[in-house]
């Protein structure tokens, strides 16, 4: 099963009609068995490449989910995260940022939780909407 990224991609200068946008994509498997078996499949081919990315011990992988409060970001991280190993995965949310945190710059927070090479980082909210923000003191 390949996932055609190009179904999802608009080009910059085109103006987005939700109203027109399909809201459903096409089914990947024609039976709930014959989709837990690919997904059973999927699921031993990526605790393999854990395993790799951990043995070579050469990069970090850092995973962003983004979007407002009840968005399925939980969801989300647990149903695509089911074949990773837990010990070479962390997932940190943000939320409102500590006393602490305020007295850094904004990417103070992130860059103290980022992976180590060979494990998987997951920010649940990387806050970087937040950016933006201007304060006045």
């Amino acid at each position: 099963m390949t996932i055609d990224s190009n179904d999802y991609l608009l080009p910059p200068d085109k103006k987005v009609d939700l109203n027109k946008w399909p809201t459903s994509v096409a089914l990947y498997a024609k039976s709930t068995k014959q989709y837990k078996e690919l997904l059973l499949s999927h699921i031993e081919k990526l605790s393999s490449l854990q395993q790799l990315h951990y043995a070579s011990h050469r990069q970090a992988l850092l995973l962003i989910f983004q979007g407002m409060d009840a968005a399925g970001k939980d969801g989300a991280i647990r149903h695509v995260m089911s074949g990773i190993n837990p010990e070479g995965c962390e997932v940190f949310s943000f939320k409102q940022p500590s006393a602490e945190q305020i007295e850094h710059d904004f990417l103070w927070r992130t860059t103290c939780r980022l992976p180590e090479r060979g494990r998987i980082g997951i920010f649940n909210r990387s806050y970087y909407e937040e950016v933006l923000v201007v304060r006045v003191l």
